[in-house]
């Protein structure tokens, strides 16, 4: 019976308390968002359902590893998803003009998602290795060589989404290694530069004979419908159009839950997913909308807190690359429901219907768990 006692309690000793209530939080909002949301597609909120509890299932037992077998877990993990990737390109599942998945027979899989995890765990686990507190550029370059080869296998797909959430999460332990910031100036300011010459230059540079080189024409007709959703109202213009009504019909207040007049008349398209956000602001308003964010605020500060507590460099890289995962992931799935930014299908965290996101956020969150819980035994760990 003691045994099962100091079981139980080394189990629960791992959960990040205040982060557990967040995301129970969190679940609950989505839940009922999903609720009104479904419309007569019943079976999807009770496969959301079931998505959370798998989802923090695999969040409690990742927090129930040592920080020291993650990261000597960390290469075979990006090896192996690199190698899944090259079988996509050569071998994977076309659906809807793109080459994303891999068919194994029992099942479909789709190697990119796990790259949102394995690449920040394989530079953590790079920078860990040096063993310096001041790296060289040489550290650097290999490091974003690392980054760049899954990204770019995975915008090759094309997915543009995911490439841009597995670059952001491996810049970003990049940048907390301690990558120069007089190096980025250069590339903000090239980014500001182009930024101004696309909205100045829009309509000669929009035209359908004018190629981007770097973007498919499917992305580079977001970007123009994005600049100018008019023009292809009933189009791709017709996502934008009705999220930002949607969002703004909300008001202040919203029209109360259950009640979204866009959301029930199945005005907003992909209500369940990528546009859930329009469903929650269209019922909710102003303040329902500015209360889920500074929610979403006390999760990424929260795993923010953990990641500075962190006792080792890995520990620090990885925590800080799994927070600021989950704001880019908001940050770009708001952007584009309220027309900042293009449709790039990024789902909303815990609240977009998927037990793929839901899975990796579950294993992050899990990390940051980890990370908070155990201390390493020896200097490797």
């Amino acid at each position: 019976m003691k045994i099962l006692v100091l079981v139980a309690r080394r189990m629960l000793a791992v959960l990040d308390w205040p982060l557990l209530i967040l995301l129970v939080v969190m679940a609950l909002v989505g839940m009922a968002t999903m609720h009104s949301a479904v419309g007569n597609t019943d079976w999807r909120f009770a496969d959301q359902l079931r998505n959370f509890l798998i989802a923090f299932a695999v969040m409690w037992a990742v927090a129930l590893m040592r920080p020291g077998l993650i990261m000597k877990s960390a290469p075979y993990f990006y090896v192996g998803g690199v190698a899944l990737l090259l079988a996509v390109t050569l071998f994977g599942v076309t659906s809807k003009g793109a080459t994303r998945w891999l068919d194994l027979g029992f099942g479909r899989i789709q190697p990119s998602e796990m790259m949102k995890i394995a690449v920040p765990l394989m530079l953590a686990w790079y920078f860990q290795r040096q063993a310096s507190t001041r790296f060289r550029l040489r550290d650097f370059l290999l490091a974003s060589a690392l980054l760049l080869v899954p990204a770019g296998l995975i915008i090759e797909q094309p997915d543009l989404g995911t490439a841009l959430l597995v670059l952001a999460s491996g810049f970003c332990v990049i940048y907390f290694a301690g990558f120069p910031f007089k190096l980025l100036v250069p590339v903000v300011l090239v980014a500001a530069v182009s930024l101004g010459t696309l909205v100045s230059y829009e309509d000669q540079i929009c035209q359908p004979d004018v190629d981007w080189v770097v973007l498919h024409d499917y992305q580079k007709y977001r970007v123009c419908v994005l600049l100018n959703p008019g023009s292809d109202p009933l189009g791709k213009g017709f996502h934008t159009i009705q999220s930002m009504i949607a969002v703004g019909s909300g008001g202040v207040y919203g029209k109360g839950y259950m009640q979204g007049t866009q959301t029930h008349l199945d005005f907003i398209p992909e209500r369940t997913t990528d546009f859930i956000f329009a469903v929650f602001a269209e019922e909710f308003g102003l303040y329902g909308g500015v209360t889920l964010l500074f929610l979403y605020a006390l999760i990424v500060l929260r795993g923010l807190t953990i990641t500075v507590r962190a006792p080792t460099q890995f520990g620090r890289l990885l925590g800080g690359a799994m927070s600021m995962m989950m704001f880019v992931y908001v940050f770009v799935n708001i952007g584009m429901v309220t027309g900042v930014l293009p449709v790039v299908g990024v789902p909303l965290p815990f609240m977009s219907y998927g037990g793929t996101a839901l899975m990796t956020l579950g294993i992050a969150c899990g990390l940051l768990m980890s990370i908070g819980a155990h201390q390493p035994k020896t200097r490797s760990d």
